[in-house]
């Protein structure tokens, strides 16, 4: 029993160790340094709902996450679906392209939109040698800008769990439901969709966190309209270094966050299907 559990610490501790150096004692500091400043306070949270800004700025940050999420998971659904249907080895290759652009910079991606967005770029051009517009359109600088960069660096958060549903369902109940008479669509309708949303909910989850805190992609793509947590908890330590009040929105972030997976758990408990390998 001893060695069993001597085994454990020496497995667990330099994890738990690189942990509570990088995470836990970092989160202690800023929940420490939002609430005495040197003296106990409140009211940089106070300041967070008193002041008609700030939660413009928590409302833009919702609206742009579920603005992302809904936009993936239309996009991503029908994708996975696809990748669902094909053969193994096709699969593979198709998920190959699904991957390569996480093996691009953010920031550089982030450069190749606004090359394709901007009024002299490659959309407005294609646009306007076709006739289909007769001045430049905005893209971005604006929200539009913003979510379709967001839903394009996202889409894989979203695609690979629906995948992963729908690759866990048994293709004897397809069968059954054909062999019945039902018609593909129905069939889908009635078994296929039905079984998958554990997988387009956990896809959702994943790509709205994951918007909550965002940062490059408002602050080249967007405007001052188009203003994040993210962006203003930056613009509170570089530029009026108010680190109190930074320290203050990451905490009601991160509570949000955590608030949302808790919901997520509690919905869904015991109704995830089992998971299949991506082969």
């Amino acid at each position: 029993m001893k060695r069993a559990t001597l085994a454990r610490l020496v497995l667990l501790g330099p994890p738990l160790a690189f942990l509570l150096l990088t995470f836990v004692l970092p989160l202690l500091r800023v929940i420490w340094g939002s609430v005495f400043a040197p003296d106990f306070t409140l009211e940089f949270y106070e300041r967070m709902w008193r002041t008609p800004v700030y939660g413009r700025v928590f409302w833009i940050t919702l609206k742009l996450s579920l603005l992302t999420t809904v936009f993936a998971a239309l996009l991503g659904y029908p994708a996975a679906y696809f990748l669902d249907t094909v053969k193994p080895r096709t699969r593979q290759v198709l998920l190959l392209c699904v991957i390569v652009p996480f093996f691009l910079s953010v920031l550089v991606r982030n450069y190749v939109w606004m090359v394709l967005l901007q009024r002299t770029g490659l959309v407005n051009r294609v646009l306007s040698e076709w006739g289909v517009i007769g001045a430049p359109l905005d893209l971005m600088y604006n929200e539009l800008g913003v979510l379709v960069a967001m839903v394009n660096m996202l889409l894989p958060y979203m695609i690979f769990p629906i995948l992963s549903a729908l690759l866990a369902i048994p293709p004897e109940l397809r069968h059954a439901s054909a062999s019945l008479g039902a018609h593909p669509a129905k069939t889908f309708w009635r078994v296929t969709l039905p079984l998958s949303m554990p997988g387009v909910a956990a896809g959702g989850l994943l790509v709205f966190i994951v918007s909550l805190g965002f940062f490059i992609t408002p602050a080249l793509l967007g405007g001052p309209r188009q203003m994040m947590v993210s962006n203003l908890i930056e613009f509170s330590v570089r530029q009026v270094l108010n680190w109190p009040f930074a320290f203050a929105l990451a905490n009601t972030l991160l509570i949000g966050t955590l608030l949302l997976y808790a919901i997520y758990i509690r919905a869904l408990e015991g109704r995830m299907p089992r998971t299949a390998g991506l082969p």
